[in-house]
């Protein structure tokens, strides 16, 4: 860049900025970067998606992905207000609104616009929201947008919401069904009576326990807004905010994420209900999951790894410290485990931990051997050495399937 035909000396601004960011994230073991996924010939057994019933990679499902684009074509080309509504969303919304009782239904096409948009647009600087102190990122950019003024109740703590409740009368409760980070399950009924009994709306972001928690557990019955995701145990792509019609009606016509994008693919639509069809026709696949984590949680425990008290597929390993997890987990991948490694922000500081998430379809010995192999790191990290109480290395096969 020049100034009257003269070299400006020194870096732009935000050059300057952009370098100093980089620099203060690498040396503090927070800097983000992507990792390309491992070719079939070069594979690791992986726990760390959100896939948990294995259908982001199931044959018929592709299939119904493949049909959807035959029939629909690959992109919906428009935003829903103009041209890009047709059939395939208005199948998988009525399908939804079976499931959850709740009036309407509309789509997004990832999770983290749906609670954003829902929540920049349903509240406004008048209004105080709130929010349980976990409660997903997408969730707390909203508010923030919105400029409501949030307040924030101990994670899953009753007593905390029913005083800031008993405070904030005719107002709104957000939380989560399944928190992504801890695996732990929030108290629905509980939250859903203080909310009724305070004329309280209560909304729920549903990614991590829709179509693995029992339907009676988040729906109409008990919560105001619902909101689900395709990508997590549906293995696609997309979400949906479903309440009554008179809120989806007010969403539709003001919410500025929904009228100004170009909709959820049809085709994306159209797997999305394939899947939820796959999954209510194969309970065996939620079955296998459950034994799964409550075979990783007897490993874990007899060898003393650090777990959470969480019963879902989320299963976290505490480390406590930044650099020591990355370590961790790049020693795992070397191992051919790939596991997420979540640090702070993220996570509060001292709390940085190993996410393990289980599915479907990993089978008995990847689990022996990844606790085996997390163990070995564990101690060597914090004594120096191999030696470590492991799981034997003779496994019985009869008991692996």
């Amino acid at each position: 860049m020049t100034v009257s035909g003269q070299p400006v000396i020194g870096l732009h601004p935000l050059t300057q900025r952009i370098s100093d960011k980089l620099a203060e994230l690498q040396a503090t073991g927070l800097l983000r970067q992507r990792h390309m996924m491992a070719t079939k010939q070069h594979a690791v057994i992986d726990f760390s998606h959100n896939d948990y019933l294995g259908l982001a990679r199931e044959p018929a499902l592709a299939l119904a992905l493949y049909a959807g684009a035959q029939q629909h074509g690959v992109g919906s080309r428009a935003s829903p207000l103009v041209s890009g509504y047709n059939q395939a969303h208005v199948a998988l919304e009525k399908r939804l609104c079976e499931l959850t009782g709740h009036q309407a239904c509309m789509l997004f096409s990832s999770g983290f616009s749906a609670n954003s948009a829902l929540m920049k647009t349903l509240f406004n600087s008048d209004d105080i929201v709130i929010a349980d102190k976990l409660v997903h990122a997408s969730v707390i950019d909203g508010l923030q947008d919105s400029g409501s003024k949030i307040r924030r109740f101990l994670h899953n703590d009753i007593s905390s919401a029913e005083r800031l409740i008993e405070r904030n009368p005719h107002t709104a409760v957000v939380t989560e069904s399944v928190f992504s980070m801890d695996g732990d399950i929030a108290p629905i009924s509980e939250l859903s009576a203080l909310c009724q009994q305070h004329d309280c709306w209560l909304i729920v972001d549903d990614a991590h326990g829709f179509g693995l928690l029992p339907s009676s557990f988040v729906n109409a019955d008990n919560v105001d807004i619902q909101v689900v995701t395709f990508g997590k145990a549906l293995g696609g792509q997309g979400a949906a905010i479903l309440a009554s019609q008179e809120v989806i009606d007010y969403l539709i016509a003001t919410c500025r994420e929904y009228i100004y994008s170009t909709a959820l693919s049809p085709s994306n639509a159209q797997l999305a209900l394939a899947a939820i069809n796959w999954q209510q026709a194969n309970p065996q696949l939620l079955t296998q999951l459950k034994a799964n984590i409550a075979l990783f949680r007897q490993l874990a425990v007899e060898n003393k790894l650090n777990i959470t008290s969480s019963t879902t597929a989320i299963q976290p390993i505490m480390i406590g410290d930044n650099h020591r997890v990355m370590a961790i987990a790049e020693q795992l991948t070397q191992q051919g485990f790939l596991v997420g490694a979540i640090r702070s922000p993220t996570v509060p500081k001292g709390q940085e931990r190993l996410r393990v998430t289980l599915n479907a379809q990993h089978q008995a010995i990847d689990i022996y051997e990844l606790v085996a192999a997390v163990a070995v790191l564990i101690h060597k990290h914090d004594n120096n050495s191999m030696q470590a109480v492991l799981v034997p290395q003779a496994v019985d096969k009869s008991v692996v399937k």
